[in-house]
């Protein structure tokens, strides 16, 4: 896969260190991050996480799952539309003959379905 060496060796020039003496600090050869940047040969994943540690950057911008260096933050949205059982949990949780209730359910089932709607 390119972009792992793409990456790793972007983030070492990025703070202008050189293979020699990055390999060094993180107690690797200078010919294995050589190969790693270059596509010979695949790092571990001890290797990754010493990359990302150094460079304080995600495994998944390494890996190339995101451009964000911090990572790709995940953001559970539950989909209520496939879920029968959450929507009438919803349903059962609110007064139906209060006005507010209903007012309180409309958002919670659109917050639940993800919508940006104001």
């Amino acid at each position: 896969m390119t972009i792992i060496g793409e990456r790793l060796k972007n983030l070492r020039k990025g703070v202008m260190i050189t293979q020699k003496d990055f390999a060094e600090k993180i107690g690797i050869t200078q010919s294995a991050v050589n190969r790693y940047e270059n596509n010979q040969a695949e790092a571990s994943y001890k290797t990754l996480l010493l990359y990302a540690n150094y460079f304080d950057v995600s495994l998944d911008y390494i890996y190339g799952r995101t451009d964000q260096p911090q990572g790709k933050l995940f953001d559970f949205k539950p989909n209520i539309d496939d879920n029968d059982d959450m929507r009438l949990f919803i349903e059962m949780c609110f007064d139906p003959n209060s006005p507010m209730s209903g007012k309180l359910k409309d958002t919670l089932l659109k917050m639940m379905k993800g919508s940006e709607e104001k």
